[in-house]
C-alpha cells in the first residue's frame, strides 16, 4: 500500500493505495452527509425504530442480492481479479431478516432499493468494471457498521449475533486485501474515473434509501 488514510467512522488508520485513495477522497462528502441523516442520528441516539433498522437490512438485501449475482457472473477480468467469495454478505442479511421475521417484523424494501438494483443490472450489462465502484461503497460500509454494531445490539437487545450478523461483519484484514486487489486491477486513470463516478452513484442511491428510512424521524421516536 502506498498511502494511509483514516476510517471516518472509527478514526483508525486504514491503508490505501492510488485507487482507493481517490475513491475515499472523491466520496468523502457523500459519506459525511449520510452521517447526518435522521436514520443515522436516531441510530446513534438509540431511538431508531426497529422497523427502520430492519427496513435497511431488507433494502440492502435487495441491493446486495443483485450486486453479488452480477459480480459473480461478470466476465470482465478486472472484476474477476477483485471479487472474492469472502466478500459475500447476502447470507448474513438473510440470517438477520429471518430472525426479525420470526419476531413479526418483516418490512419490504422501498422504491430506492429497487432503483439501485436496476442500476446495478444496467451497469453490469454496459460496463461491468463500474460494479467495483458499487462494491467499494458497500464493502466499505461494513467498516462503519463495526462501530455502529454496539448501538444496534444495545437498542434492540440482540444477543449471540442474532439480528446483527451484517452489522458485525466488518473485517479490517478483509478490507485491506480487497483494497489491494482493487488498486492492482484499476491502473488506468480513465477507468478509475468511471469507477469513482459509479461509487458516487452508489452513495446517491444509499442516500435515497436512508432518506426513505429517515421519514418522520426529525423528532426522535422510541424504539
Amino acid at each position: 500500500m502506498t498511502d494511509t488514510g483514516t476510517d471516518i467512522a472509527t478514526g483508525t488508520s486504514v491503508g490505501t493505495g492510488t485507487v482507493t485513495r481517490r475513491l475515499r477522497n472523491g466520496t468523502r462528502a457523500w459519506h459525511e452527509a449520510l452521517e447526518t441523516t435522521g436514520f443515522a442520528t436516531a441510530m446513534l441516539a438509540g431511538t431508531l425504530p426497529l422497523d427502520r433498522y430492519v427496513g435497511q437490512l431488507a433494502a440492502y438485501h435487495m441491493v446486495l442480492e443483485t450486486l453479488e449475482t452480477e459480480l459473480a457472473r461478470a466476465g470482465c477480468p478486472s472484476v474477476a481479479s477483485v471479487w472474492s467469495p469472502d466478500l459475500v454478505k447476502l447470507p448474513l442479511l438473510e440470517r438477520d431478516l429471518r430472525h426479525f421475521a420470526a419476531l413479526g417484523t418483516a418490512p419490504e424494501p422501498g422504491p430506492a432499493a429497487q432503483e439501485f438494483a436496476e442500476e446495478i443490472r444496467r451497469t453490469a450489462a454496459t460496463e461491468p468494471r463500474e460494479l467495483l465502484g458499487f462494491l467499494y461503497v458497500l464493502e466499505g460500509s461494513t467498516l462503519g457498521a463495526m462501530f455502529l454494531c454496539r448501538y444496534v445490539t444495545e437498542a434492540y437487545r440482540l444477543t449471540d449475533g442474532n439480528g446483527a450478523s451484517y452489522y458485525g461483519s466488518g473485517d479490517r484484514a478483509r478490507w485491506t486485501a480487497f483494497a489491494e486487489r482493487l488498486d492492482r486491477a484499476l491502473g488506468e486513470p480513465a477507468v478509475q474515473e468511471r469507477v469513482l463516478a459509479a461509487a458516487e452513484r452508489a452513495y446517491r442511491h444509499i442516500a435515497l434509501i436512508s432518506g426513505e428510512l429517515s421519514a418522520g424521524l426529525d423528532s426522535p421516536a422510541p424504539v
